[in-house]
Parts: C-alpha cells; sequence; structure tokens
C-alpha cells in the first residue's frame, strides 16, 4: 500500500489555481511573459494561434498560467466540441463535399489580367466550379470590345467583367459604358491594380504605399515595403496570404458576387 506523503509546502508558496478559459475564435488575450496580444484564430492539440492587429500569426503551446486575459492570468485550453458547423468555402458559402465540378456555362466571367484571375480563383473557385462559371483573362481593358463582340452575349451566354481602377471619367468607365448591356455586366473597384484589393492586415503592414505618377505601381510598392523587385514572386507572396474573402476589400468582395449572380441568373 502506497504510504501517504502529505504536501508540506506553505500554503503561501502553493500556486494559485487560475481559471481555464476555452480557446475560442476570436477571444483577445496576451501571451504571458511577452509583449505579444492577438486574437485566437486556432486551437489544435496543445497549441493555440493568435493573430496581432498587424495580421501577423504565431503558434503558443497551451501552457498552464501561460495567457492574460483583460490583466489576468488564465489557462487556455481547447474548447469542447459542439455539434459540427456547416464547412465553408473561402468566399464563405457552405461548401458541398464531393460536388463534381459542374459542365461550363456559356456564359463566362473576364478579368483583366493573371493575377486578377488567380486572386478570384483563390477565394471563389470552388463556388464557381459548381455553378461551372469559367473566368478568363483579357490582357487589358483594351481589348474588352474585340472580346464582347466575338462573344456575342445573349439572355443564355451572360457576360460579366471585372475592371481595375473603374473610376468615374477614366478610359476604363468610358470602355465599360460602351459595351454595358441587359447580357454584359461589367464592374470594378477603384483600385490601381488588384493587389491593392488586399488588406493590409493580411499582410502585416499598416497600408499599401502611395506611389508616384509615372512609377510602376508594383515595382514601386516592392521598393516602398523593401522587397525584392521581383513583382511576380511578390505577387506570390500577396496571393498566399490570402485565405478567404475575409481578406478582401469589400468594394472587391461585392463586384465579383454580383457578376457571378448576373452570369448564373
Amino acid at each position: 500500500m502506497r504510504e501517504y506523503s502529505p504536501d508540506l509546502t506553505p500554503q503561501w508558496k502553493r500556486a494559485k489555481a487560475v481559471p481555464e478559459v476555452p480557446a475560442e475564435p476570436d477571444l483577445v488575450v496576451e501571451v504571458a511573459g511577452t509583449d505579444f496580444c492577438g486574437a485566437v484564430v486556432a486551437c489544435e492539440a496543445g497549441t493555440v494561434t493568435l493573430e496581432d492587429r498587424f495580421g501577423r500569426r504565431r503558434v503558443f503551446p497551451l501552457q498552464p498560467r501561460g495567457f492574460l486575459l483583460e490583466g489576468a492570468v488564465v489557462t487556455l485550453v481547447r474548447p469542447a466540441r459542439g455539434p459540427a458547423a456547416p464547412l465553408r468555402t473561402a468566399s464563405g458559402s457552405i461548401a458541398v463535399p464531393g460536388a463534381r465540378a459542374r459542365v461550363a456555362r456559356v456564359g463566362r466571367i473576364y478579368v483583366e489580367g493573371r493575377h486578377d484571375a488567380e486572386l478570384v480563383e483563390r477565394v471563389w473557385g470552388d463556388d464557381l466550379r459548381i455553378e461551372g462559371v469559367v473566368v478568363e483573362y483579357l490582357e487589358g481593358v483594351d481589348h474588352l470590345p474585340a472580346v464582347v463582340a466575338e462573344f456575342a452575349p445573349g439572355p443564355d451566354a451572360r457576360l460579366g467583367v471585372l475592371v481595375d481602377h473603374l473610376v468615374p471619367g477614366s478610359k476604363e468607365s468610358r470602355i465599360a459604358a460602351a459595351v454595358s448591356c441587359d447580357d454584359v455586366l461589367v464592374l470594378g473597384h477603384p483600385y490601381v491594380d488588384v493587389w491593392q484589393a488586399v488588406k493590409p492586415s493580411a499582410l502585416g503592414i499598416p497600408a499599401w504605399p502611395q506611389v508616384p505618377r509615372g512609377q510602376d505601381w508594383k515595382t514601386g510598392v516592392c521598393r516602398a515595403l523593401g522587397w525584392p523587385e521581383h513583382t511576380g514572386a511578390a505577387w506570390q507572396h500577396v496571393l498566399s496570404r490570402v485565405t478567404s474573402y475575409k481578406d478582401l476589400e469589400p468594394a472587391l468582395l461585392g463586384a465579383v458576387e454580383h457578376l457571378i449572380d448576373h452570369v448564373t441568373a
């Protein structure tokens, strides 16, 4: 029989019990012994991922007394699993596991360039495959009138177009007005380039740099942020930080959703 061995540690030396707090999404805590403060974005067995106000993410072990909640020491624990929430696509739509891509519709969505197409695919790719919508790119808005004429849109073959820097009085707005009709919807966003449609917080920067007129915008951004002046590599970095619609500006989100509705109506 094992003998009982009393704890002779003085009461004043014993560590006080601290509350256990479930690491629910968006809970804001500070990591004990550091100056890192962030919101919970993920909690797996033994670790929690926090994101600070600059969009930087770090993983920490779920150690006892390892965090501060509103200044008080707590122990974060993995949340109890409730009823499984429906899976979501990157665009926020309810996912349909195992669904096959639909045969492509005649209708199309055109975007200006490859970067636009890759960003749309990253966020809306699952939705577009289920709806059977193909995304193609123009390689410049100047080609839009010719593309529309060749496409010959109609009620059963609608065309949606996403244009960069679509602001009143611009060349883009004049071209859009010339081709728009019931079966051709041209929408856009106010940004010089689709890079700007990615929220700065997703990249851990305070804001997109101001690039002087006459200077290549992408190259200017790389210089201002201290990135290597390789715009292709820079774009892949930007794209890699987009994990869902939450990383994009509302001006782009609304335009793409409207175009998908137009083409699938």
